[in-house]
């Protein structure tokens, strides 16, 4: 490169580039301005100031560049051959990195020089499974979108690129992502507020009851009976009063309740960040859950197959392999072993050798998401070690998004490996020094080049109409179900029709124009990214419990449908799925009907599927329909921020939302749900943002619903228990001294004790009553109707349970004073002035006696 002293010397000052950057200046970088095309976040073009210029224009000029190396980059430094290396931490703006495979990116980039292969693995950021190919030119005005730009985060998985790094930090997308993620939560949650209803409740009664104590002494007491409360007492009886209606217990049950709950849900591999939300997840009635990571194991497979123009399954080519093995050479069909061979060959992933004792589905595979999933299906049906021992790689194009599709031409090293490549006829003639040119990409691409198919049998045919309708209608089928559909094909090359040499530049030219015609097709294969395998019967569960799962995914539409009708989020018909027309933007003549929640689950399931670039236009009248109507609901291709608005929108209309999620980008959403559950397999942001963390299973949210609701329950008995004795029989022992001149039959201190220990240890108990057995059939409760503390409640535990706590225990310590001698009639409107014949410090002594009874006989009732 130029140096940037000579560089500068000959550039005319009005042509000098100059970041608009001030860390850039501190740092000593030259200033440069950094251009966005108009209207969208998109960076096509560095600008100088006489106008836009090519970004890599820029290179020569700029300051320094930067080769950031995997591990370089985990030591925070980043060295390279020749090049200057700086610390990551002090990489700006206008920086050019030397991206390779394996790196993740320090920062957004606009990529300015791209090899054919290099790929981009953003899934952390937008939920895409497959590798996202990295491009010189813009491709689209959505900054998220296009493919010039690298973001922050996302790893290189192939190839290598240069590119001007154009946003750091908090500039960057992932770090608005961190950003939004870092905003506190505001409000109360749903345990918070059903508490302070109940406090509200208790504290008016209790204010009540205290007024009342005060008018009685004041309009009464003080003037008829002056000696027997003065103001001292009175304060006192207010107190009392205060201490029985408040149940000091509560505090300690309710956080031993949440305590216990969140460890038996811990013992289910449910891990509570945050002790109020355990209750909350009983209340959700809304589940919005993203796809890849989470209803997904983002793992490629390959479920679908074909051999010319029949179709199978995997297992079933699995299978028919291993009949046609068994079946003597003469009968048996080579045309899965011919697939077999194109799979495991042309394909750019490699085992890992430590992991080869692993089953196939565990080893770790070095490739892009394609290229594991075909190369584990080829693995499936043999040992692909065997056929590269076979053939000797000559020539490799690597899979690139402009020509779609990858080559790999190969020599033959072992005469064995003939009979399994191709037809018995091409194997036949197939010398020494010819080659096997194997081609795998999108059918659309390929389909008119291929003149010849492989039948059934493991021969040729003549590729007519009939069967290229037939490889189409398949093709279509599967992209139906979000399948990823590749054709696999290959041509046998004569040595003495190749002109150029192995070794020469020219020999990609004759193989690339080899490729352009007369290839045979082998077969076709779908991969797809399959749901858990629990995913269906936690969703069902879930749907029996009242609770709607809406799908929220950065994927494609079409793909999110498919696995949303596989996990079982969506029941009805392609047909039967509306989109974004069937919402009305006029609420008067909305085309579809508006039903209450109640009635929502009971009727016949409706489904829509909505894009994110509709989310923008959505109004507040389609918004009701969407969260009122339809109980199937998928979102597709949403960014981050959106993600966020769906959790709001539905929060505004009186929903309690659950988000689950494993990538950065719902980590904003966890935050802002009313409870945010991870996958534990997922990124450190989405983990630190979520309230939950499911530690092994998406099947685990079923059981940390299920203790939501029981703690909910059990906490409704605590209070039931609580407020029987701890609040109405605490209360009359001091209402009959003030009103009835009766001596106060249970000490403040004796009140203490019920409420702080006696109470607490019994109402800890109930935590640990089983669930309820329809616990996951009945509806979530609903905010605001369904009360922690409501009028039943109250009239159960101080007109009925309390009423006959009281009446027993008065009724025990009086008789007990009876029976010693202290008649009751002489107590009643006594106001302190007993008969002469009882001895003062005998009735005190009686006193407490019958106050212990009242005690004890509360404490056993």
């Amino acid at each position: 490169m130029m140096d940037p002293d000579e560089s500068a010397a000959k550039a005319r000052p009005g042509d000098r580039l100059q970041w608009q950057d001030e860390e850039a200046v501190t740092k000593g970088r030259p200033r440069l301005r950094r251009g966005l095309s108009q209207g969208s976040l998109s960076i096509h073009s560095v600008n100088s100031t006489s106008g836009p210029i090519d970004p890599s224009a820029a290179l020569p000029i700029q300051y320094r560049t930067l080769s950031i190396d995997i591990d370089d980059y985990n030591r925070k430094n980043a060295i390279a051959k020749g090049v200057k290396g700086a610390a990551v931490t002090e990489i700006v703006p206008g920086d050019v990195l030397l991206v390779k495979a394996g790196n993740k990116l320090p920062a957004d980039v606009r990529f300015v020089q791209v090899s054919s292969d290099a790929k981009f693995d953003r899934s952390i950021l937008t939920g895409e499974s497959v590798p996202l190919s990295a491009e010189i030119e813009s491709t689209d005005k959505n900054y998220l979108e296009t493919k010039c730009i690298g973001l922050q985060g996302s790893h290189c998985v192939s190839g290598t690129c240069i590119a001007i790094v154009v946003a750091t930090g908090n500039r960057t997308v992932f770090g608005r992502i961190a950003k939004l993620t870092n905003e506190p939560k505001t409000g109360l949650s749903t345990l918070e507020r059903e508490v302070l209803n109940f406090v509200y409740i208790i504290c008016s009664i209790m204010g009540l009851m205290i007024i009342l104590v005060i008018i009685l002494w004041a309009a009464w007491l003080r003037r008829e009976y002056p000696n027997w409360i003065n103001v001292p007492t009175l304060i006192v009886d207010c107190v009392s009063v205060a201490v029985a209606f408040i149940p000091e217990g509560l505090p300690v049950a309710l956080t031993a309740s949440l305590t216990i709950s969140a460890n038996m849900m811990r013992k289910n591999k449910v891990l509570c960040k945050s002790l109020k939300t355990v209750e909350t997840l009983g209340a959700v009635s809304v589940i919005c859950s993203d796809k890849t990571g989470t209803l997904t194991a983002n793992k490629m497979i390959v479920t679908d197959c074909a051999v010319g123009v029949e179709k199978m399954t995997a297992d079933e080519a699995r299978d028919r392999l291993i009949a046609d093995r068994n079946t003597s050479t003469e009968l048996a069909s080579n045309a899965i072993e011919q697939l077999r061979t194109v799979a495991g060959l042309c394909n750019a992933g490699e085992f890992d050798a430590a992991t080869r004792h692993l089953p196939i589905s565990e080893r770790k595979i070095h490739g892009d998401a394609t290229d594991q999933a075909i190369l584990r299906f080829a693995e499936t049906l043999g040992l692909v070690s065997e056929l590269k021992r076979f053939w000797q790689s000559k020539f490799d194009l690597a899979f690139n998004s402009k020509n779609k599709f990858m080559i790999r031409v190969l020599g033959l090293a072992n005469r064995e490996g003939v009979r399994d490549a191709m037809p018995t006829d091409a194997a036949s003639v197939f010398e020494a020094g010819d080659m096997l040119l194997t081609i795998k990409g999108a059918p659309e691409i390929l389909i008119d080049r291929c003149s010849r198919y492989i039948g059934s049998s493991g021969a040729s045919h003549p590729m007519n109409e009939a069967a290229r309708m037939k490889i189409e209608i398949m093709k279509n089928e599967w992209s139906a179900k979000g399948r990823r559909v590749l054709l696999l094909a290959h041509k046998t090359i004569s040595r003495d029709s190749v002109k150029a040499s192995t070794i020469s530049s020219a020999f990609e030219t004759e193989m690339l124009t080899q490729a352009r015609s007369g290839l045979t097709l082998v077969g076709l294969v779908a991969i797809v990214d399959p749901p858990r395998p629990e995913i269906p019967d936690v969703i069902r569960t879930l749907k029996g419990a009242g609770i709607r799962i809406f799908m929220v995914t950065g994927d494609f539409a079409l793909t999110a449908r498919a696995i949303a009708r596989e996990c079982g989020i969506i029941t009805n018909d392609t047909s039967a799925v509306a989109d974004v027309s069937a919402l009305s933007r006029n609420p008067t003549d909305s085309k579809t009907v508006t039903v209450g929640e109640d009635r929502l689950e009971d009727a016949a399931p409706t489904s829509i599927v909505v894009s994110g670039s509709d989310l923008i236009a959505l109004n507040d009248a389609q918004w009701d329909q969407l969260s009122n109507s339809y109980s199937e609901v998928v979102f597709a291709r949403t960014t981050p921020e959106q993600k966020l608005r769906i959790v709001r929108e539905l929060q505004s209309r009186g929903h309690v939302v659950g988000m689950t999620g494993d990538g950065v980008n719902d980590a904003p959403a966890l935050r802002a749900a009313d409870v945010g559950i991870a996958v534990g397999s997922g990124s450190d942001i989405a983990v630190e943002a979520a309230d939950m963390v499911l530690l092994e299973s998406f099947a685990s949210v079923v059981e940390a619903v299920r203790f939501g609701r029981t703690m909910f329950d059990n906490l409704k008995k605590t209070i039931a228990y609580l407020l029987p004795a701890g609040s109405f029989s605490e209360f009359w022992p001091v209402m009959t001294n003030v009103a009835f001149g009766l001596p106060q039959i249970l000490s403040s201190f004796l009140m203490i004790i019920i409420c702080c220990f006696t109470d607490c240890l019994a109402a800890t108990a109930l935590a640990y009553e089983a669930p309820e057995a329809d616990v996951l059939s009945r509806r979530p409760r609903k905010i605001g109707t369904d009360r922690l503390v409501d009028w039943k409640l109250i009239l159960q535990s101080y007109g009925f349970v309390g009423m006959l706590e009281t009446t027993a225990s008065f009724a025990m310590s009086y008789w007990y004073m009876q029976r010693k001698g202290i008649p009751f009639t002489a107590q009643w409107f006594s106001f302190g002035n007993l008969p002469s014949d009882i001895d003062p410090d005998y009735y005190t002594q009686k006193l407490n006696e019958a106050s212990s009874i009242y005690f004890v006989n509360l404490v056993v009732m």
